[in-house]
């Protein structure tokens, strides 16, 4: 495939492609557009990239159980009553929480895997309750576009939906468990062991598998917030897309794009996005690109917390090393310990220059990166790790990220 040749190929010659002047200059000016409006709504947090949201997509009616879901997929998924996730989680209890945000609390609870009923710890199978608060971010639409694709969409790739609540303001939603947590913390959080070579390549192939099927289906699914606190991982460390809460179903007939109000998160979200709110399948490739680049750096895709400088995306400071293939090697995460295969970092970087085209039109289609991981996979150059540590730039860190 084109795609396959392209990365085979030198990488240095590998550069973003304009058609003509004139494209040139609009899509200098749709990323000059969107860094603006970056700089203008950005505000530091930690660590943390922030939320693009707009009060006016949220459900402003008062929440009750009159609110009822649909009957067309509500049939796949299980009713829970409120008493009977407070008995699966023991009320709540503070020592079964495990994660916690602006949307609301997620809990380990225990259901009895014949019926779903609550059971007692350690009996049965484990599941994650997500609380929302009756305030959050996602609200109640969110909350069923989580329910709607979830209820409909089954793949090992996406996480299951067992089933949901809904009685008053209570709005809560059932979820497989995923044993490893999400690939933000494996990445990122100190103290975590940091993750093989081989293990962040099956994940690349795993979140491209979730989000080919997406936007294969006969309505395709923008998923729209991909990012890696929205992957999670099971034992076996297999990645699953999560929160369907801001996906939208994709442009139909003639239609090249969806016009929406931007939602999302800094660092992740494609600048025409951005600049525009035209939201395509090909917002999620850039999105893509932006996870591999963690996986292959160990960075966040927006680094604020470091005194004395200022706000820097990982695309940005990564772009410049990515078309050079000796190059590319100094920006590697150097947790990783120089164990990594040469070929496959290099030929996964060429990809994600590909997926973070300035120009949409531009990207590889998530079918056609997926068919190039999974061909890069099954040769021996993409996963094999040098026997020694072979690589001088293991201690030399690279370029730091302003």
């Amino acid at each position: 495939m084109k795609i396959l040749r392209l990365i085979c190929i030198q990488v240095a010659k590998n550069v973003e492609q304009f058609c003509i002047f004139g494209d040139t200059f609009y899509l200098e000016i749709i990323k000059l557009t969107s860094i603006c409006f970056l700089v203008k709504r950005g505000k530091k947090h930690a660590s943390r990239p922030k939320q693009y949201s707009n009060s006016s997509e949220q459900l402003s009616a008062p929440i009750t159980s009159e609110l009822n879901v649909p009957k067309s997929f509500s049939s796949n998924l299980k009713s829970f009553s409120l008493n009977d996730l407070k008995e699966a989680t023991k009320n709540f209890r503070q020592e079964n929480l495990i994660g916690e945000g602006g949307f609301g609390r997620v809990f380990k609870g225990w259901i009895d895997e014949n019926t779903y009923g609550p059971t007692k710890p350690g009996t049965g199978i484990v599941v994650a309750i997500k609380n929302l608060k009756p305030e959050s971010f996602q609200g109640h639409k969110e909350w069923l576009q989580e329910v709607n694709y979830l209820g409909q969409l089954q793949h090992e790739n996406l996480v299951k939906l067992i089933g949901y609540c809904l009685e008053g303001k209570n709005r809560l939603l059932v979820y497989e468990f995923m044993q490893k947590g999400s690939l933000e913390n494996h990445l990122f959080r100190k103290g975590v062991q940091p993750m093989a070579w081989v293990t962040r390549v099956n994940i690349a192939i795993g979140v491209a598998r979730g989000l080919t099927l997406l936007h294969s289906l006969d309505q395709n699914v923008i998923f729209r917030d991909l990012k890696a606190s929205n992957i999670l991982l099971d034992s076996d460390f297999n990645a699953k897309l999560s929160d369907f809460g801001l996906a939208r179903d994709g442009p139909t007939g003639d239609n090249t794009h969806v016009s929406t109000r931007v939602l999302g998160t800094q660092g992740y979200a494609a600048p025409e996005y951005v600049a525009t709110g035209h939201l395509t399948p090909r917002s999620d490739v850039y999105s893509y690109g932006v996870v591999l680049l963690e996986l292959l750096t160990g960075r966040r895709a927006v680094e604020d917390d470091r005194p004395g400088f200022s706000e820097e995306t990982l695309v940005d400071w990564a772009k410049p090393f990515l078309s050079d293939n000796r190059r590319v090697l100094r920006i590697m995460d150097t947790k990783l310990g120089g164990q990594y295969s040469k070929k496959g970092a290099q030929a996964a970087a060429a990809l994600a220059l590909q997926c973070l085209n300035i120009d949409p039109k531009f990207r590889p289609p998530m079918v056609e990166v997926l068919a190039a991981l999974e061909a890069l996979n099954s040769s021996n150059s993409f996963t094999r790790t040098p026997k020694h540590e072979s690589h001088a730039t293991k201690q030399s860190g690279g370029p730091s990220q302003k």
